[in-house]
């Protein structure tokens, strides 16, 4: 690129502009620049031929060049050095910075007026794009937000200019955008055009055709220094707004004619307007209080108008009637021509009148409770403010009778507890039925709705209609997301349980035999192969050991012993006994699964963003959860569990019945005996926080909750997260969530092992259901109708795409995600082959 730039020759095109473009926008824009090179310097004879010009084309090209060159000369020597680098405006008291400019130019060919234009941005210092379709132009546009556009208006062949326009126009982004249409120059004796239907189309100048550099960049000169400069200004009064609508204080604006022409927000409450019932109006128009001194506002308008500030106290009457004292400050605004354009009213209520202060607060008050949820320091003073218009209540209750006074009181107390202690839901539910009162009918029946959705416990929990629904996905979401339907008598389920631990195998991570040391060597990759550790365990040791040896390998690679302070003897006995509870007759919910679940919660720890957000303890919590977490699975769903009326349903109230006793077991398992009592040297302060962390990640793998965990962590991972208490809960929760459900985000020989084995703990659970009469609470999973890679989809589709996109948002999993679109790839296809299996026929014999 350097070697073709610095072959042009200088006499067509100044060295210095040279430099200062890109070499692609030589080769696209300087159509001149072949014909100025000759044959000789052509790469091939055909590139001759098809370049070189007739002697007077190149005579006349010269000529264009130098002028071009005398243009650049010129602008040098104005000394102006160009936008290139921040500018700093002020609009009154505010300084402003501003962005070097950016123009674009729309031009569907190029030609010398697109070229003169690129070449007087290039020595203005403004960034210049170039687009040549109205679809790039608006992609562009949206993308950089340029403050000055040019479009090429003498051609309607290619596009339509003023469509363009329009189309830009109609964005918000353009609201403060400069739009200049180049036109054909005017021919003698040819009569001008009116510039209106430029205007109306949005246009804000017009450019008459002239490719001279010097006639482009002064152009763009005095755009510069006139409309995007004002439009600058102008925007960042989106600020001053801003901060009027937000004021506590009414604000009032009005002409010098005395019409109302702006009140915010804190003004609409004080007095009981609405905006649209102000603007517009005379200030004479609005009834007045007669306890004005009757010489009062002679006094103030003579003041005001005499250009100098007034203030002092002044009673208002308030829509509703009511006389209120306020302080009131008004300052004259001079604008054009020197003359007071403007009046701006600042008013507070005086601490004297209380009785109106206390109904404007509580409209106030309101207001400010619905925006707590924005921000909890505004709430804290939201709180502060409602007490006190409560006790300015109780106070200026007048009754002769002392006992009514007394329980006035009394009353007036307690209400001020229960606001202190109420419920944020309850306050929201309390401003609904507030406004509903003022509302139309059509309004308050929908807020009426709005109050039945809000009452119910299941805010997080999508509903699916009764029509047309994926009966996969019905039967999935049901079965997995409801905690018991209703229960039946005399079939109840009885949890078997296994509270004895295993005999004491003799393993360390240290003495693991060759086979297994070498597996584990790959473990801290997400394309560990699980099910290769299980099989050579089983075989080594005829027990079912994959969670000790890989618990024992992730937990010194994260220094767990270290931090519980605990030899690792016991730690390898935890881990025995902790194994020994899992069910190794489950298809699925075994102690292959808690060592796969243990597996990615590593992995999750070991991502940059999640290891930055978690201290050590939060680690250890983690991995320790993903351990435990289905400690004594039965292979069956809470909603089984439910039904079948069994002990562990009854004693957890048929509420998060397996995770309650997941945690419950993990907890009584390890604290029994001090051979495995990893938690026996830690002081009491830390196990406290660390049971308390345990017990709430293996509480949220629980798939009622799957919604509230999903929604609130959904829009948070793209902010910053670091040492903020309530985010590192949420990052905990949606670790373990994501690593308890991670099977279709492995490769696919193992995603698809995963799928059949979850298939058949859920036939059985369906054949037992049917066996024993229960409610069949997942009908699609019967063994001879299922099809099992419908059940993936829905169960991607449903509970695991949204959820994964969120996570990978924040710990960055561009593998994970790569094998979820492979596998979902794979279910499809298998699914638009009318294949209910885990494979095509095909393969599978093949596999075979």
């Amino acid at each position: 690129m350097a070697g073709r730039q610095s072959s042009r020759p200088s006499t067509c095109f100044p060295p210095d502009v040279l430099d200062q473009v890109p070499y692609s926008c030589h080769y696209l824009s300087l159509m001149w620049s072949p014909w100025a090179l000759g044959p000789e310097s052509a790469p091939n004879a055909s590139l001759a031929k098809c370049t070189y010009a007739t002697r007077a084309q190149n005579d006349t090209l010269q000529m264009t060049a130098e002028r071009r060159r005398k243009d650049t000369l010129n602008i040098e020597q104005s000394g102006y050095t160009g936008s290139s680098s921040t500018t700093e405006t002020e609009i009154g008291p505010m300084r402003l910075t501003q962005d070097p400019i950016q123009v674009l130019l729309i031009f569907a060919k190029e030609d010398k007026q697109s070229d003169g234009f690129w070449w007087a941005c290039n020595k203005a210092g403004y960034r210049c794009n170039i687009a040549r379709t109205p679809e790039s132009a608006l992609e562009c546009f949206l993308d950089k937000h340029h403050e000055i556009i040019i479009i090429d208006h003498r051609n309607h062949r290619h596009f339509d200019a003023e469509a363009i326009c329009r189309s830009i126009r109609a964005t918000k982004p353009a609201e403060h955008t400069v739009i200049i249409a180049v036109t054909l120059q005017i021919s003698a004796g040819q009569e001008e055009a009116s510039v209106l239907p430029l205007l109306h189309a949005g246009f804000n100048r017009r450019f008459l055709e002239n490719n001279s550099i010097i006639a482009c960049y002064n152009e763009l000169i005095q755009i510069e220094y006139g409309e995007v400069r004002s439009q600058f200004k102008l925007r960042a009064c989106n600020s001053v707004f801003t901060a009027l609508e937000h004021c506590h204080e009414a604000i009032e604006i009005t002409s010098e004619d005395h019409i109302i022409q702006y009140v915010n927000p804190a003004f609409e409450q004080m007095m009981g307007y609405q905006k649209g019932e102000l603007i517009g109006k005379e200030l004479t128009e609005l009834p007045k209080s007669d306890r004005n001194h009757a010489d009062l506002l002679d006094t103030i308008n003579t003041c005001i108008k005499r250009g100098k500030e007034w203030q002092g106290v002044y009673y208002a009457r308030r829509k509703s009637g009511d006389n209120i004292q306020q302080h009131v400050k008004i300052t004259p605004v001079t604008g054009q021509g020197g003359k007071i354009r403007h009046f701006v009213s600042i008013k507070k209520l005086c601490c004297g009148n209380d009785r109106n202060k206390q109904t404007y607060r509580i409209h106030h008050d309101e207001k400010c409770t619905g925006d707590q949820f924005q921000s909890d320091s505004h709430s804290f003073r939201c709180k502060n403010r409602r007490k006190e218009s409560i006790d300015a209540k109780s106070i200026t209750s007048q009754s002769s009778d002392a006992t009514s006074l007394q329980n006035h009181r009394y009353s007036s107390i307690a209400r001020i507890h229960s606001m202190t202690i109420e419920a944020p839901i309850t306050k929201v539910i309390n401003i609904i039925n507030s406004a509903q009162e003022n509302s139309p009918v059509t309004v308050a029946e929908a807020l009426d709705r709005v109050l039945e959705i809000l009452q119910t416990t299941e805010l997080y929990s999508p509903q699916l209609g009764t029509k047309d629904d994926d009966p996969h996905t019905s039967d999935l979401v049901g079965g997995l997301m409801t905690d018991g339907l209703k229960k039946l008598s005399g079939n109840e389920y009885v949890f078997s349980k296994n509270m004895n631990q295993s005999q004491s195998v003799p393993v360390t991570i240290s003495d693991a035999p060759p086979c297994i040391a070498h597996l584990l060597d790959n473990e801290e990759s997400w394309d560990f192969n699980i099910f290769e550790l299980e099989t050579v365990t089983n075989k080594r040791q005829a027990l079912h050991l994959p969670l000790v040896y890989l618990g024992l390998k992730i937990f010194s690679r994260f220094g767990i012993c270290e931090f519980l302070n605990c030899p690792e003897a016991t730690l390898r006995t935890w881990f025995q006994v902790i194994e020994a509870n899992y069910h190794s007759s489950n298809s699925y919910h075994n102690s292959t699964h808690a060592a796969d679940v243990l597996h990615a919660t590593a992995f999750f720890l070991g991502k940059d963003r999640v290891k930055g957000s978690l201290d050590h303890l939060d680690q250890v919590a983690a991995l320790i959860a993903a351990t435990v977490h289905d400690v004594d699975h039965p292979g069956r769903t809470n909603s089984f569990l439910c039904n079948a009326g069994s002990e562990l349903a009854v004693l957890y109230n048929d509420t998060a019945v397996l995770e309650s006793h997941h945690t419950a077991l993990a907890f009584q398992l390890t604290t029994k005996d001090n051979k495995c009592n990893i938690f026996k040297n830690l002081n009491r302060n830390h196990y406290r926080t660390l049971r308390q962390a345990i017990i709430d990640m293996v509480l949220a793998t629980e798939m009622t909750k799957h919604f509230e965990h999903n929604d609130s962590g959904d829009c948070e991972y793209t902010n910053s997260l670091k040492n903020i208490p309530d985010n590192q809960t949420l990052i905990k929760r949606m670790m373990i969530k994501c690593a308890d459900v991670a099977n279709p985000c492995r490769p696919l020989e193992l995603c698809v092992e995963w799928a059949g084995r979850i298939s058949e703990e859920y036939f059985v659970q369906t054949d037992e259901e049917k066996k024993q009469g229960l409610p069949v609470v997942m009908p699609v999973f019967d063994r001879n109708t299922c099809s099992i890679p419908k059940s993936q989809i829905s169960f991607i589709d449903y509970f695991i795409m949204d959820m994964f996109d969120a996570w990978d948002a924040f710990a960055y999993l561009p593998g994970l995600m790569q094998h979820l679109a492979n596998n979902y790839k794979h279910w499809k296809k298998l699914d638009e082959s009318k294949c209910r299996s885990l494979r095509l026929p095909s393969e599978n014999n093949l596999g075979s």
